[in-house]
């Protein structure tokens, strides 16, 4: 080893997902476990340094919460000594950051670390330090790979090393492994979508044009917006047109040079725009001369664009929205005049020019209150430059990493991006768009970068990644809250994208980012056999939180497999299928054989841990597509009827749960003396076997000279002597969340002779009445809830639809409340989507809505969403006018459904029920045709 420890443990997490929220959690709990104190997280730049520091300070309440301590963090500092002194002596959590820079240079600070102090008692940092014995977490290894690096790490004598990295170069010990393809499927970072630009020459012409979008309306044919030359009254300028079929572009721009353009067809599904003289122009293709002035400007208009699209969805929400330039040369921004004053260079005139330009443009589009908040804003405040500045002139310079600290004060450069986080993503700063070299390609972490431009060539081979990963972490709302799947459920990723506005065509930065990605992806399975779950380790998950590991045997990864090809979720090549990514998206996925539903979350993580060519290829999509033109809501929204539904159903409810224990007891009781609750014997193979009689040499020394003979398996029918003991009470009672009292009774009612069947298998017992019990309570909860109605109602806000759903996935409608409905963030399956072309073709329904996730209904075991809100005309059912509460579900069989599934389903009945009349009642349908025996049985009675 190159250290003085022998433990060099290798952590890897994908870029964007939280690796310093780990370590930290990391080193609270090897304190918890085992009472280590004394941490050092080296860093390999000052940039990194301070993000640390921040990311610490921001989760000390979050972790005093968990932990009831607080951990002392500070920066290593050479003229602040007695922080060291203080760092040995604590009892509590010390955490100290440096930077390799501050122990592994040259320069007077460097050295200090290593010299007899007389401010130090004659003591030397390094030894005070090393004492402790302290526990290294290396943030970014493979940037202090160097030999120096790596020699002076030894003077620190740690206790052992953890090395946390998306990119490992040199191998230890890997324990973990979160790449990103995993991080990608369990919903840790951003979709990317890549908003590439194209260059076409159009020869004899010298016209200039870029098809900036293709909008789809719902009574309206096509349109597109192309970006031309225009004359105007005060010269030619690059304006953005509205066009349509038959448009002639020489009357829109005035311009010789557009004669022969006249616009013949819009189409969406080529996503191109057709001209009589035969020439076509591609979605996010430019039309001009391949010079880099003019490829800058439009990369620079396309990320303002973009910028706009996503900041006028999320204001609402009071989430920022950030976008980052990687340039290649500050002297490209910002220059000095002869005075000294620093002014805009070609890029920050640029920037200005386009911004405006496209503002204006949008004007019409944007709504009042979000076009206030642009208004207040000055062009010149809202992008800002972040820089290494010259210690000798003050002057921004370009960052570069031989310069060291001696040359640049890093620090001041990165005041506002690292130190306060919080102020840049407050709406009161003005700083939206943000210029930077490379001093931020690793160490700036902001959550709320949404669109990344790189205004410079990327040749190095992990450039691209890099880049793309300062932006892929999840973005957090004004009040710090982290947009994760958990609060924004179907709309995860319509929020969480990160585009990416690339100089070059969409497949050929795909294909180059796809290949830097699977270059790191960890050694992944390609396929799934009938082995491959076996000895996996899988864990229940106990009410109280802990969890209950097991491995998976043989005739478990078996009965997995066949799960797996019985529904369609993997094909006979054993490669992951569409179906199992619908089941998994919608939340719909088939149960599990009894046994191994406690183990369903690893099971399903297993699973999706092969390798799946359908979920890497969607972790990246093509930002360019025609979208779709969003109104609001239609006039069916305002009809009589719907109105009056929404009316009885917009209300917000609090519920209230009591019910009698000794009713719980006497439940619960009836199930586990009921004969079809039986726990598993026990059982045992004998092999017999005997020496072959004539044995070769090799079958001596290698063993296999035996002859494999019959087996017989014997089961266990009275209890085993052990010496083990089993807290039955304590067991059952941490498992149900009950009172060892409660639990005392219901195993006093077990009969002696049922007590002494199930005494055979304790620990099979346990799990298995600890399930009964809980479904017993589940049931009890649900028989007694009661629902209040608050003051609080849901807005018709919650309807609004997002205009990144591209026309792809848009159906059409003439019968829901908005133009059309959409797959994949409305409809989360083929059921689903059958569902609404059977209601747009019946004659019995008036108007319907597809209800959100934000419409939701508290459970004692979730929240719930219904799917559908239905209108039925009066005259069609001949009865006076009714109105459906529907939930769409793959099977309506009770059976069918998971507990907890069945319980919220419940719930909601309840809630339903208490409000209902003649007119309103809820369901839970599979089909259409289901529904309509429900209304017309309904009827009936």
């Amino acid at each position: 080893s190159k250290f003085m420890c022998h433990c060099s443990l290798d952590i890897e997490m994908d870029t964007g997902t939280g690796k310093t929220y780990v370590y930290t959690k990391t080193m609270f709990e090897l304190n918890k476990v085992y009472g280590w104190s004394k941490f050092i997280v080296v860093v390999p730049s000052i940039a990194i340094r301070e993000g640390v520091k921040k990311s610490i300070e921001q989760t000390e309440q979050h972790f005093f919460e968990h932990y009831k301590k607080k951990a002392r963090v500070f920066i290593y500092n050479s003229k602040n000594l007695n922080d060291i002194d203080r760092f040995s002596t604590d009892n509590g959590i010390n955490i100290m950051i440096i930077n390799i820079q501050a122990f592994n240079t040259r320069g007077a600070a460097g050295r200090l670390i290593y010299e007899e102090l007389d401010a130090f008692n004659s003591r030397r940092p390094i030894d005070v330090i090393n004492a402790n014995r302290p526990i290294l977490i290396m943030d970014e290894p493979q940037k202090m790979g160097g030999k120096a690096t790596q020699e002076t790490l030894k003077n620190f004598r740690p206790l052992f090393i953890l090395n946390y990295s998306a990119t490992h170069k040199e191998v230890h010990n890997p324990i973990y492994v979160l790449d990103a393809l995993e991080a990608y499927n369990q919903k840790l970072v951003k979709k990317i979508l890549v908003d590439a630009i194209e260059v076409k020459n159009l020869p004899g012409t010298g016209s200039y044009m870029f098809l900036e979008e293709i909008r789809v309306s719902r009574n309206n044919p096509p349109m597109a917006r192309l970006n031309l030359e225009v004359k105007t009254t005060s010269g030619i300028k690059r304006e953005t047109r509205s066009i349509k079929a038959n448009d002639n572009l020489y009357a829109i721009t005035k311009l010789e040079q557009y004669k022969d353009f006249v616009v013949s067809d819009i189409n969406a599904i080529s996503n191109s725009v057709i001209f009589t003289n035969s020439f076509e122009i591609k979605l996010g293709e430019a039309v001009c001369d391949a010079t880099e002035a003019n490829m800058r400007r439009i990369q620079i208009r396309e990320t303002i664009r973009s910028h706009f699209e996503m900041e006028k969805k999320l204001f609402k929400k009071g989430i920022k929205v950030l976008s980052l330039f990687f340039i290649d040369e500050v002297a490209k921004y910002r220059k000095y005049d002869e005075a000294g004053n620093e002014i805009n260079s070609e890029y920050g005139d640029i920037f200005e020019e386009e911004y405006i330009n496209v503002m204006n443009e949008n004007r019409d589009l944007f709504a009042p209150e979000y076009m206030a908040y642009l208004n207040n804003i000055d062009v010149s405040k809202t992008h800002k430059g972040y820089f290494s500045i010259d210690k000798k002139t003050g002057h921004k310079i370009d960052s570069v990493v031989s310069r060291g600290a001696e040359s640049s004060d890093d620090i001041s450069a990165y005041e506002l991006i690292l130190k306060n986080k919080e102020r840049l993503l407050s709406f009161e700063e003005p700083v939206r768009f943000i210029f930077s070299h490379s001093a931020l390609s690793e160490g700036w972490d902001n959550p709320n970068v949404f669109q990344i431009c790189t205004l410079k060539h990327s040749n190095s081979t992990i450039r691209k990644r890099q880049e793309v990963g300062r932006g892929m972490r999840l973005c957090v709302d004004k009040d710090g809250n982290r947009m994760d799947f958990q609060s924004l459920g179907s709309d995860f990723h319509n929020i969480n994208t990160l585009t990416v506005i690339a100089n070059e065509s969409y497949a050929g930065f795909v294909s180059e980012l796809q290949k830097q990605i699977k270059e790191v992806l960890y050694d992944r399975p390609t396929e799934v056999t009938e082995s491959f779950f076996w000895k996996k380790e899988v864990a229940y998950k106990l009410p109280d939180g802990n969890y209950e590991k097991h491995e998976l045997t043989l005739h478990e990864a078996v009965a997995i497999y066949d799960y797996c090809t019985n529904n369609n979720y993997i094909d006979k090549a054993g490669h992951i299928t569409e179906k199992y990514h619908e089941d998994t998206s919608s939340g719909k996925l088939e149960k599990l054989p009894e046994h191994l539903e406690p183990y369903s979350e690893y099971i399903h993580k297993h699973l999706q841990g092969v390798f799946d060519k359908k979920a890497f290829e969607d972790m990246i999509s093509n930002a360019k597509q025609p979208k779709v033109e969003y109104k609001g809501l239609n006039e069916n929204f305002k009809k009589d009827d719907f109105k009056k539904l929404w009316g009885l159903i917009n209300h917000k409810y609090v519920y209230t749960v009591s019910y009698n224990s000794d009713e719980l007891v006497e439940k619960a009781i009836e199930k586990l003396c009921n004969d079809e609750f039986r726990v598993t014997k026990l059982q045992y193979t004998r092999t017999f076997g005997g020496q072959k009689e004539l044995m070769k040499q090799d079958e001596i020394a290698s063993g296999t000279g035996f002859e494999e003979g019959k087996t017989k398996t014997e089961i266990v029918e009275t209890a085993a002597e052990t010496n083990t003991k089993y807290d039955l009470i304590g067991q059952i009672a941490k498992n149900t969340v009950l009172t060892r009292k409660s639990v005392a009774k219901i195993l006093k009612g077990i009969t002696q002779q049922k007590f002494n069947l199930y005494a055979i298998n304790p620990e099979d017992f346990i799990k298995k009445a600890s399930k009964i019990i809980n479904n017993v309570k589940a049931n009890l909860i649900v028989d007694n809830i009661s629902y209040t109605e608050t003051s609080d109602t849901y807005s018709e806000e919650i309807f609004e639809v997002k205009l990144e759903n591209n026309f792809s996935k848009a159906i059409p409608t003439n019968k829901h409340i908005s133009d059309y409905i959409f797959k994949g963030s409305q409809l989360d399956s083929k059921i689903e989507e059958d569902f609404v072309k059977a209601l747009e073709n019946a004659d019995e329904v008036e108007v319907y809505a597809k209800l959100p996730r934000s419409y939701q209904i508290p459970t004692p075991v979730g929240n719930y969403s219904p799917d559908w809100a239905i209108c039925f005309k009066k005259d069609a059912l001949n009865i006076k006018h009714i109105y459906l509460i529907a939930e769409t579900k793959g099977s309506v069989e009770e059976s069918d459904l998971r507990p907890v599934e069945k319980a919220k389903i419940s719930c909601a009945k309840k809630l339903y029920n208490q409000i209902s009349n003649s007119e309103i009642c809820y369901h839970e349908v599979d089909s259409f045709d289901k529904m309509m025996e429900i209304i017309y049985g309904r009827n009936e009675n």
